[in-house]
């Protein structure tokens, strides 16, 4: 979440001052003072988590202040410390909106910790609620968040079909850009957990220092800087599914800590001895190919047999045939309606453009293309032109994949094909090619 700001309005200085102390020793607090009611009224636009606030102020008392807060916004927990024990009044105040209601003594700095924790950990779970509630709405149907129509992508969506059916760790294998996350997604939030959390982890995205406090937590002291215990993506994962992209580049400590993870379901948080039972769902990916890692020496074979489970490939978006329109189109689709522009469709050359290209980037690229040519089409059908490709030159591109020669004679194939709706006939003829070469090269697919 956002950062959390706790206001402290007290016109004792010192006192003020040892509250925000206190306060200030975990890091995600950040906490203001104010010496009047007058300018925290002022600064209410900053939006504050909590207000902790003096009864007894020189201007205003608290029980204007509190009905002006509430007024402002009714939902900021305002938390008032006084140094008088009065019953009435502090039922008075409760029944006025207060949070809760804090006598002066030696203990107000804890109590006034744990109140803040524990607002902190109720807005962690309605958001978090919000969350679930957001995602399930969006009906995670593979053929409606995946679109496509090619063999490659139906065989896809047969095997995340049976993934939702077990509770089988999957492994997902796809480049850049293909929708590794999105499928990951649609697995969890179509099967029996999903009204459990999904958390998501890229590995390269952590710094190899941070990603063991990152995935196991931390006890408060275990290391500088943990002033606090924190938990880590593995238990908020719990009861859920726990998605680990980009596995294929965590360094061999990290691995093998890991494979002890799964094996015990089980973490252990940094800095503690205490070892913490877990309920999770693991989904892992990577672009990378991990039986060659293996081979080389970067990736435990046990940790790799272990995340297999059940495998899924992710075809790039040039093996997809004309999945590429299909996409163009509803990506169209919905960058219009987001944006309140007039419908707009493709022109003939605008597909056939589409069509030539390999996309190095996959899905991501393409919708990227899209976005940009809706904004630079001044009518409503998309010209050639609209459509811009900056990942440089498309030769480039495809000869940097090192592929044999067949499979770039296939890649060449494939897109006459799309280009002449799979009229084999046509295609041999404008290649200058034999009709048994280009089923010879393309046996393994449906023409």
């Amino acid at each position: 979440m956002d950062s959390f700001k706790i206001f402290i309005v007290e016109d004792d200085l010192i006192y003020a001052k040892i509250l925000a102390y206190h306060l200030s020793l975990n890091p995600e607090y950040e906490t203001e003072i104010f010496r009047d009611g007058s300018s925290l009224l002022k600064n209410l636009y900053k939006n504050p988590s909590i207000i902790s606030l003096d009864y007894n102020l020189p201007d205003m008392s608290g029980m204007e202040i509190l009905k002006r807060i509430r007024e402002f916004n009714a939902e900021i927990p305002v938390i008032i410390v006084s140094g008088q024990q009065d019953i009435l009044t502090a039922v008075e105040l409760l029944k006025k909106g207060a949070y809760d209601y804090i006598i002066k003594d030696q203990d107000t700095k804890e109590r006034l910790w744990n109140i803040a924790r524990n607002i902190r950990e109720h807005i962690n779970l309605k958001q978090k609620i919000s969350y679930l509630q957001e995602e399930i709405g969006k009906k995670y149907e593979f053929n409606k968040v995946i679109k496509g129509e090619s063999p490659a992508i139906q065989q896809v969506f047969k095997l995340m079909e049976k993934a939702t059916q077990s509770n089988i760790t999957v492994s997902i294998k796809g480049d850049t850009g293909t929708g590794k996350e999105l499928v990951a997604k649609s697995i969890h939030f179509n099967s029996k957990r999903k009204n459990e959390p999904f958390v998501a982890v890229n590995v390269t995205a952590i710094p190899h220092e941070l990603i063991e406090a990152e995935l196991f937590g931390h006890e408060k002291g275990a290391f500088t800087g943990a002033a606090a215990r924190r938990i880590g993506k593995f238990e908020e994962a719990n009861n859920g599914t726990m998605f680990l992209d980009e596995i294929g580049d965590m360094d061999l400590n990290m691995q093998a800590k890991l494979l002890r993870v799964i094996q015990e379901e089980e973490i252990t948080r940094i800095g503690s001895n205490q070892a913490v039972k877990l309920n999770f769902r693991l989904i892992v990916a990577t672009h990378r190919n991990l039986s060659e890692e293996v081979k080389k020496g970067t990736f435990r074979e046990d940790l790799y047999y272990r995340l297999l489970g059940l495998p899924i490939e992710l075809p790039p978006l040039r093996n997809r045939a004309n999945d590429v329109i299909l996409l163009a189109l509803s990506f169209i689709e919905s960058f219009c309606k987001i944006n309140h522009l007039s419908k707009k469709t493709l022109s003939y050359k605008a597909i056939e453009k589409l069509r030539a290209y390999s996309y190095p980037g996959n899905v991501r690229e393409l919708k990227a293309v899209i976005e940009l040519a809706c904004v630079m089409s001044e009518s409503q059908i998309i010209s050639p032109d609209d459509i811009s490709f900056t990942s440089g030159n498309t030769i480039n591109e495809l000869l940097k994949d090192e592929m044999t020669l067949d499979d770039y004679n296939r890649i060449i194939i494939r897109q006459y094909l799309d280009r002449y709706n799979n009229k084999v006939r046509q295609v041999a003829a404008k290649l200058g090619i034999g009709k048994t070469t280009i089923y010879r090269l393309l046996k393994d697919e449906q023409v």
